[in-house]
Order: structure tokens, then C-alpha cells, then sequence
């Protein structure tokens, strides 16, 4: 396993781009959290999240010299990967959900403002209830909680991902906390929140790697 602690990511990048296609193993490490937690927010299952993310690494591989660095290298690869979910549930015929008029009204999870969501869902005791009540949400404001809250994006770099204003940012995580605190208070089990357990993190990492190793 390769140590990313040695190099940063542009120098990660430049060395791929020179011909080290083995540092791309610290990409995929890296990133497989993030992107399995928007294949997770859109309703896939565990494999079907695991084909998207490897379609994600592959074709983040294929461009990454078009990677320009005018956005975090979490936001332009984060992009790849919401766009080839989008895709998928449009060849799956999937519907899209219509968004409804929503207002900032709502409180913050738990009656804590001064406790962060990420700490909330980081509690193990919280895991399960929470990812059951993310799958009851829209697809519009589930996939706002998780870039924001779960994967730590901010306010701007959800917009721009998005494509939507940092105002609706800002009201669809507060509508999805409104409407995820009335789920979450019924009741509470132990497992974590769409964690990317390190038994499938190892054979994916090297799935991926083979791929890369014949491009």
C-alpha cells in the first residue's frame, strides 16, 4: 500500500501525468469515501456503487490531465461521479424527482446548533437510523446533506457542483435537517453512516488498479 503522506496531491498528479500510473492507487484510497457516499445518496446499492465509482476513477484517470486546478481535485472528481449516477438512473429509467417549494424554517438536528452535523453522524449509535432516514429523503435535498455535512464540502463548492445557488445550498440542508430530525428521534441502532468498510476497500482499490495498469 502506498503512503500518500509522501507527496501532495498536485505532486501526486504531475507524477501520474509523467507516467507513475502506481501513485494513482493514492487517488482511489483516497477518494473511495467520497465517492461511495454519492453513489450511496442516490439510491445504489453497494456493487452498483462500486461500478460507478470504478467508471468514476477510470474516466477521472483518462482526463486527469484536463484537471486545471481551478477547483478542489474532491469537487472535480466528486462531478464525475454525480454525473455518471445521473446517467445510470436515466438508462435505468429512473424518474426524476420534482422539487417542491421549500422554506427556511427549520431547526437544527437535535435542538444542538452548537454541535456539528458531522459529529452527529460520526456517533455509531447514529448510523443506521441516519442512513435509513437519508434514503427517505428527495434526491434534492439528500444529495445537499451529504455533500455538506458527510463529505465536508462548503457552501460554495456544493453550489458549484450542484449547479444550484448557495441560497437553495443553504435551504435544502436546512429542510433535509428538518425533515431527517423527525425520522431520527423514533428511534436508534449501532452501525456507521455509509462507511466504506476497509474488506472492500483493499479488492476495490486493486480492481481499479488493474484496470489502470492496462490504460
Amino acid at each position: 500500500m502506498l503512503k500518500s503522506i509522501q507527496y501532495t496531491e498536485e505532486e501526486i498528479i504531475e507524477r501520474i501525468l509523467a507516467g507513475e500510473k502506481s501513485l494513482y492507487e493514492i487517488i482511489v484510497r483516497r477518494y473511495n469515501p467520497y465517492l461511495y457516499k454519492i453513489g450511496r445518496s442516490y439510491n445504489f446499492g453497494r456493487e452498483d456503487t462500486e461500478d460507478l465509482m470504478q467508471d468514476t476513477f477510470v474516466d477521472a484517470f483518462k482526463n486527469l490531465a484536463l484537471f486545471e486546478g481551478r477547483s478542489k481535485f474532491k469537487t472535480w472528481i466528486s462531478r464525475i461521479m454525480l454525473n455518471n449516477c445521473y446517467h445510470k438512473k436515466e438508462k435505468l429509467s429512473y424518474k426524476n424527482e420534482i422539487m417542491k417549494e421549500i422554506f427556511d424554517n427549520s431547526e437544527p438536528l437535535f435542538h444542538q446548533p452548537d454541535q456539528a452535523t458531522q459529529q452527529l453522524v460520526d456517533k455509531r449509535e447514529l448510523g443506521q437510523i441516519i442512513e435509513a432516514a437519508l434514503l427517505e429523503l428527495p434526491y434534492y435535498y439528500r444529495m445537499v446533506f451529504t455533500l455538506r455535512e458527510i463529505n465536508g464540502l462548503n457552501v460554495s463548492e456544493t453550489s458549484e457542483l450542484l449547479e444550484i445557488s448557495e441560497s437553495n445550498v443553504k435551504v435544502r440542508l436546512n429542510r433535509a435537517k428538518s425533515m431527517l430530525k423527525k425520522i431520527i428521534s423514533k428511534s436508534y441502532e449501532p452501525e456507521q453512516l455509509y462507511n466504506y468498510n476497509a474488506i472492500y476497500c483493499d479488492p476495490f482499490t486493486k480492481r481499479v488498479m488493474d484496470i489502470i495498469e492496462q490504460l
